[in-house]
């Protein structure tokens, strides 16, 4: 499923550019300890977290996240959006829980169409 569409199944407000939403998403991770995160999440997830600080940006890079989810109503400063903007990283905003998005994206069914 690609993000622009998870996004919209989920109704979720996208925070940066839109010219990056043909990311495919192929699972989600739930981390807010990023040197955790950077261990264990893999390519093409949805990473979903209430971190907002501007190391998630590299974070993502570094695991080559579909796309960051921030639950829970969390903001991300406008630097933060800035730098995921110029690195081509999507970021996703929901006040609902990371448990409500995990189960959320998990009754969409398979993400990698398998």
């Amino acid at each position: 499923m690609k993000v622009s569409e998870l996004s919209k199944k989920l109704n979720m407000e996208v925070l940066t550019s839109s010219d990056y939403e043909d990311h495919e998403v192929t699972g989600c991770y739930i981390g807010d300890l990023l040197s955790w995160v950077m261990g264990r999440a893999q390519s093409g997830d949805a990473w979903i977290t209430i971190m907002s600080n501007i190391n998630i940006v590299a974070v993502a890079s570094l695991t080559d996240a579909a796309c960051i989810i921030l639950c829970e109503g969390v903001f991300p400063e406008t630097e933060v959006i800035e730098k995921a903007n110029s690195q081509g990283i999507i970021i996703l905003r929901s006040s609902l829980t990371a448990y409500e998005i995990a189960c959320r994206i998990e009754k969409l069914g398979k993400l990698d169409g398998d």
